[in-house]
C-alpha cells in the first residue's frame, strides 16, 4: 500500500470511516483487486457497439435515449446483445426491497444542500486522491472539458437516480442509468481503440468493475460520513437504504451483485481493498482537484466576481472541513482564512433544525419535500448555464 494512503487509514478520513462503521480492516485476498480491474461490463459494450455501429454519436444517444423509455419484449425486433440487456436491466431482482429504496430516496432529498455539499466537496474531490481511479477521466478529455461540465453531469445524473420512484421501468432514473451504462461502455470501448498508451497492466480496464464499485461507494458511504460530519441526524433504516439505493442503480449499471455493499461496514472494508492497489494523488489529480476548486469561477452559475470568488471561498472551505488535511495537502487545495468558520455554523445549524422538527412526520415529509426542489433548481440552474 502506498505511504501516503496507509497514513489516510491509520490518521485521516479512512481512520474516520473504521471507527464510524466499526469496519474489521485486514489484508486478506490480496487478488482482490487484480480480479476486479481486469472485469468490465462486456454485454453493455456488445450492446454499446451495436447502437454506435454506422452512426454518428448523437444519432446513436437519440435511438438509446427512445429505447431507455420503452419496456422491450423477447419478441421485440432488435439487435440480440441490445435485447439481452435491455430484459436483463428490466428484470426487477427479487432482493429488491422498495421500502429501503423509498428510505435512501428520502434521505437523499431531505438533505439539502449538506448532500449536494458532500457530493462535490468530499466524495468527488477525495475520489481525485486516487491517481488510477482518474485514469479514463484523462483520456476521455475531462480536464479539456473542464470541471463544470463534471459537476453538471454528475449532479443531473445523481439528482435524477435518487428521486422517489426514480427507478422504476422506463421512469427518469432508470432512463439515465440506461444510457450512463451505454456511456461507460461508449468510453471503454474508445479508450481501448484509440489510446494505445493506457496501461491495462497497471490500472486495469478503463472503467473496469473495482473502480465502478469504488465510485459508487463514494455516493454512498462518502456521502453519507459526509452528511455524518455535517451534523445530520441519520436512521438505521434511512442508512441501509442509501447502500440499497446505490445497490440497485449498481446494478443497473451492470456491477456484478456480488460486488456491491449492503452497509457501512462492508463497504469501509471493500473501500480498504481497493485503495492498497492504488497510488495516490500525481499530476493529473492535482490538475482535476485544482479544476474542481476552481470551478465556481468559471461556471456561469453566477455573474458577478464577488459572487464567484465568496462560492469558491465556502467550497473551499468544506473541503478543507471534510477532507483530511494530508489529502487536502497532496491536491494542493489552496490555504484560506478562517477554513472552518462557514462549515462550523452550518454543522450548528443542522443539528438546531433537526432538534426543532424532530418527531414529526410532517416536519420529515416537508424536509424531503424543500430538500427536493432545492436539489432539482441547483441541477437545473447548472444546466440551464450551459455548463453541460
Amino acid at each position: 500500500m502506498d505511504q501516503r494512503i496507509k497514513t489516510f487509514w491509520e490518521k485521516g478520513n479512512g481512520n474516520q470511516l473504521i471507527i464510524w462503521s466499526g469496519a474489521i480492516i485486514n489484508t486478506d485476498n490480496p487478488d482482490y483487486y487484480q480480479t476486479m480491474k481486469a472485469e468490465y461490463d462486456v454485454l453493455g459494450d456488445r450492446a454499446a457497439k451495436e447502437f454506435f455501429a454506422d452512426k454518428n454519436f448523437q444519432q446513436a444517444y437519440s435511438y438509446l435515449q427512445q429505447l431507455s423509455q420503452t419496456a422491450i419484449t423477447k419478441d421485440d425486433v432488435l439487435p440480440e446483445s441490445i435485447k439481452e440487456l435491455m430484459l436483463q436491466m428490466q428484470e426487477v431482482p427479487l432482493w429488491l426491497d422498495k421500502s429501503l429504496i423509498a428510505a435512501g430516496s428520502d434521505l437523499s432529498m431531505r438533505s439539502g444542500t449538506n448532500a449536494l455539499i458532500c457530493l462535490r466537496d468530499y466524495s468527488l474531490m477525495g475520489g481525485y486522491d486516487y491517481a488510477y481511479l482518474n485514469k479514463a477521466l484523462v483520456y476521455t478529455g475531462a480536464l479539456k472539458k473542464g470541471a463544470a461540465k463534471r459537476i453538471t453531469d454528475t449532479l443531473d445524473f445523481w439528482t435524477q437516480v435518487t428521486r422517489s420512484n426514480a427507478l422504476e421501468i422506463n421512469h427518469d432514473g432508470y432512463q439515465y442509468a440506461f444510457r450512463t451504462r451505454m456511456i461507460h461502455s461508449f468510453s471503454r470501448i474508445m479508450i481501448k481503440e484509440k489510446h494505445p498508451a493506457w496501461d491495462k497492466e497497471t490500472w486495469g480496464e478503463p472503467i473496469n468493475f473495482a473502480d465502478m464499485v469504488a465510485t459508487s461507494i463514494g455516493f454512498s458511504l462518502i456521502f453519507l460520513h459526509g452528511l455524518h460530519q455535517l451534523g445530520l441526524t441519520i436512521s438505521e433504516k434511512e442508512e441501509l437504504g442509501v447502500f440499497h439505493l446505490w445497490k440497485y442503480i449498481g446494478y443497473l449499471l451492470g456491477i456484478p451483485l456480488a460486488y456491491l455493499p449492503n452497509n457501512k461496514k462492508e463497504a469501509t472494508e471493500i473501500f480498504y481493498r481497493w485503495t492498497a492497489s492504488q497510488a495516490a494523488a500525481d499530476e493529473d489529480s492535482v490538475m482535476l482537484a485544482k479544476a474542481l476548486e476552481n470551478e465556481s469561477l468559471v461556471s456561469n452559475i453566477f455573474q458577478k466576481a464577488y459572487q464567484k470568488n465568496f462560492l469558491n471561498y465556502l467550497h473551499t472551505s468544506f473541503v478543507w472541513f471534510l477532507v483530511d488535511k494530508e489529502t487536502c495537502e497532496r491536491l494542493q487545495i489552496s490555504k484560506i482564512r478562517m477554513p472552518y468558520f462557514f462549515p462550523r455554523f452550518r454543522k450548528m445549524r443542522n443539528v438546531l433544525y433537526q432538534k426543532v422538527v424532530s418527531g414529526s412526520d410532517k416536519n420529515y415529509q416537508r424536509s424531503v419535500y424543500l430538500g427536493n426542489l432545492i436539489q432539482v433548481k441547483i441541477s437545473k440552474e447548472y444546466l440551464k448555464a450551459g455548463n453541460g
